[in-house]
C-alpha cells in the first residue's frame, strides 16, 4: 500500500468498533473515513487518517446524552520497532506495525476516534445546574461554635 501510494475511503458503522462503543452512550451513527498511504522524501512510510463521526456521549454536567461531532486528521509514521520512533519527522505520530507489515485499517480508525474523545465530555449547550450557581448560604458569624482543640488547651494547663 505504501509503495503504490494507495488511498481508501468509505463509511463504517459505529457499532463495529467495540472499544469505541464502550465509551459511548449509544453505538449509533456512521463514521466517514479516508486513508492515504505513502512515503516521504526521507523514505519514511506514512498513513494519513481522516475520519468524521457523530458520537453519542454522556454530558458530565447534565448527565444527559448528546451528540458530539468528532473529526480527526493525523499522519502516522509506520514503524516496525519502537526505537524507530525517534527517527520520525516532526508532525508524525508513531504507529507500530507487525513484522509482516500488515495493519488493520478498522483498528487504526477506531484508535484515532478514541484519541479524539474528550476526557470529560460536556455538552456546550447544557447549563450549569442551579445548585452550583446559587450563592452559598451565609454563615452567622455571631454564633459561637465549640473549638475542637479546647480539650487540648485544657490538657496543656
Amino acid at each position: 500500500m505504501v509503495t503504490s501510494r494507495r488511498s481508501f475511503q468509505g463509511t463504517l458503522s459505529i457499532d463495529v468498533m467495540p472499544r469505541l462503543c464502550e465509551m459511548l452512550a449509544a453505538p449509533e451513527g456512521t463514521a466517514v473515513y479516508e486513508l492515504d498511504f505513502g512515503r516521504d522524501e526521507l523514505g519514511v512510510a506514512w498513513l494519513d487518517v481522516r475520519a468524521k463521526a457523530p458520537l453519542t456521549l454522556i454530558c458530565q454536567r447534565s448527565l444527559e446524552p448528546f451528540v458530539l461531532p468528532v473529526a480527526v486528521e493525523s499522519r502516522l509514521g509506520l514503524i516496525r520497532h519502537e526505537h524507530e520512533e525517534a527517527a520520525l519527522p516532526p508532525g508524525y505520530e508513531p504507529l507500530l506495525v507487525a513484522e509482516d507489515g500488515k495493519l488493520n485499517p478498522l483498528e487504526v480508525i477506531e484508535d484515532e476516534l478514541l484519541l479524539a474523545l474528550p476526557l470529560v465530555p460536556v455538552n456546550p449547550d447544557s447549563a450549569v445546574p442551579d445548585e452550583v450557581t446559587s450563592p452559598e448560604p451565609e454563615i452567622d458569624s455571631g454564633a459561637r461554635t465549640d473549638n475542637p482543640f479546647a480539650v487540648l488547651r485544657e490538657l496543656k494547663k
